[in-house]
């Protein structure tokens, strides 16, 4: 109970700083997400393009847990994840303040499924989460990110958003690790204090999901 009192306080919190204490929006807020999305970077800053495609890697990487966390529980663990590629962390507080506990793969793993829980998606992940770090890192202008971080509240909330995601993996490891037969405390840690490539990294070398005949209902 404490926990998900816990996730509720830190959402709640999240959520009222981003809206209410974060900078305020500025008036070119919508064009630069139009021209983030279409591809228009040609006199967007490295380091934001970086970060905001990041922001669509750190999905993939969570779906590739939560949809096996999915079985077995009473929430639909396919609409927070969906929901993440949208508004990150915000999406995956409520889930994780929401589910139980669970070690275990009931059943079967469907197509879908198995594309997640592949090490060839891991591997694409990884390469591309390094050649947007790398392209972030070597072109990007650090005194111009770091003043509209502190003047614009998408540049804000969107940097505050990754580290909530790299600070609640760990709430998703433990159960992910433990179905796959794969306690090990120390690399735990290991994924836990590295940042984004923690992750992946588990991903990239993590066992298969270990497979029942218990019958299954979809996440």
């Amino acid at each position: 109970m404490l926990r998900k009192i816990g996730f509720w306080l830190i959402w709640i919190a999240f959520s009222t700083y981003a809206f209410v204490f974060a900078p305020p929006d500025s008036p070119e807020t919508i064009t630069l997400i139009t021209n983030l999305s279409t591809g228009k970077i040609a006199d967007i800053n490295p380091l934001i393009v970086a970060l905001f495609n990041i922001m669509g890697v750190w999905p993939l990487i969570y779906s590739c847990l939560l949809f096996a966390d999915g079985r077995g529980q009473k929430i639909p663990a396919w609409l927070f994840a969906t929901l993440s590629f949208g508004v990150g962390a915000f999406a995956l507080l409520p889930y994780l303040a929401l589910r139980e506990p669970n070690p275990e793969f009931p059943g079967h793993k469907n197509i879908f499924l198995k594309i997640l829980d592949s090490r060839f998606t891991a591997i694409v992940l990884t390469l591309g989460a390094a050649a947007l770090v790398s392209f972030g890192l070597t072109k990007g202008d650090w005194s111009d990110f770091i003043g509209q971080w502190q003047t614009s509240r998408f540049i804000h909330v969107m940097s505050l958003d990754f580290c909530m995601l790299c600070l609640l993996f760990p709430a998703l490891l433990a159960d992910d690790m433990a179905r796959r037969g794969m306690q090990n405390a120390a690399a735990f840690w290991a994924v836990t204090l590295v940042p984004l490539f923690g992750p992946l990294a588990y991903l990239c070398t993590r066992k298969p999901l270990m497979e029942t005949n218990t019958e299954t209902v979809t996440n």
